[in-house]
């Protein structure tokens, strides 16, 4: 029985990427040709189309449900700081917290089609060889998006870490929010489960996604702010787990 279970997901998940790079090159192509032009509030709504196609897709083929608790900030634009378990949570916070600008290692640019859409998502790249000059690029970069009013998405630990792992927390989500003065808002989720940070097998079920109330940034440091967010959003993930 365990080896029938394993070889449907082992097909559904195969009918799921096969789709998500159909989709990937499909958007990012026509993006590309007919939304380079456009402004960014204009031009994202089609790339984020992609995504929201995608998470549809990886409900279809894979069983995978989301539920939210919790509502997003009316006030905009505001620092949104994110687990990091899965690649779930980049294509649905993207789509789900638009118009945002997420903040990425440099060298997913470089992947065709994909690297592509994140550019014309106006994406953040920094170079994580380089930590004083990732840390210059993201709050140069992270600034003029919020001053162009849209928020900056940023998973604090950096890479993806296994459901139940902390990861260390960087502080430039934080000392963005301070600097331009907005609200940090914190958020938890448990895709690792059915979408494992590494692994090509996805199990179907369902993702909570928790979004936390914006905290202030006001009069803060970013060591401070950091662990307070850091500290929620572990409390949340023990929580769903």
């Amino acid at each position: 029985m365990e080896l029938i279970a394993n070889s449907i997901l082992t097909i559904r998940s195969i009918l799921f990427f096969t789709g998500y790079a159909l989709i990937t090159v499909f958007v990012s192509t026509t993006g590309l040709l007919f939304t380079s032009f456009l402004p960014f509030h204009i031009r994202g709504r089609y790339f984020v189309i992609g995504n929201a196609a995608i998470i549809f897709l990886l409900r279809v083929c894979c069983g995978v449900k989301t539920e939210i608790r919790g509502t997003l900030p009316k006030e905009l634009p505001y620092v949104a700081m994110a687990k990091h378990q899965s690649q779930w949570e980049t294509f649905y916070l993207q789509w789900f917290l638009f118009p945002v600008a997420t903040v990425v290692k440099r060298e997913l640019f470089n992947i065709p089609f994909f690297g592509w859409a994140l550019r014309m998502m106006n994406a953040i790249g920094i170079d994580r060889s380089n930590p004083r000059a990732a840390m210059r690029q993201t709050m140069e970069q992270g600034l003029s998006r919020l001053k162009n009013n849209y928020s900056v998405l940023i998973f604090p630990e950096g890479t993806r870490t296994p459901v139940g792992t902390r990861g260390r927390y960087a502080r430039s989500g934080s000392g963005i929010a301070i600097e331009a003065g907005v609200a940090v808002l914190p958020i938890a989720h448990n895709a690792g489960k059915l979408w494992p940070a590494k692994g090509l097998l996805i199990k179907p079920g369902t993702v909570t996604l928790v979004i936390g109330e914006p905290i202030s940034s006001q009069g803060r440091e970013s060591k401070e702010l950091t662990l307070e967010v850091e500290n929620w959003i572990e409390a949340q993930c023990e929580l769903i787990q």
